[in-house]
């Protein structure tokens, strides 16, 4: 099962670099084709060095930014709303970490003893 979910995401992965490629590959035909850099017709991916250091990128027009992600992390940390699953997952993988730390405690001890 874990050699089928791998090749899956393996082959999403291929694909839609696949497809971001066709899209850029599409975009320098129609440069081509029109034998002028139009401006409405924007790369779909392009990485530019806005300071030394520092990556500006933009997808599909949009420009995506490190400052962009810190300012809606402050948003989400603000809005402290309540995730059920979220919560389930703390209480389900604290609940594991105390489980396995009880039982190699448990054999640390049985260990010592036979040592």
């Amino acid at each position: 099962m874990k050699r089928f979910i791998l090749k899956v995401l393996t082959l999403v992965f291929i694909l839609f670099f696949g497809v971001l490629i066709g899209m850029q590959y599409a975009n320098e035909g129609m440069m081509k084709m029109r034998g002028y850099s139009d401006p409405s017709f924007e790369q779909p991916l392009s990485l530019q060095e806005a300071a030394p250091g520092e990556v500006e990128a933009s997808f599909l027009g949009n420009t995506l930014s490190t400052h962009d992600l810190e300012v809606k992390q402050k948003q989400l940390e603000e809005v402290k709303s309540f995730n059920l699953f979220s919560q389930i997952g703390k209480g389900l993988a604290q609940f594991i970490t105390g489980f396995i730390q009880g039982i190699l405690s448990v054999f640390g001890g049985i260990l010592s003893l036979v040592s």
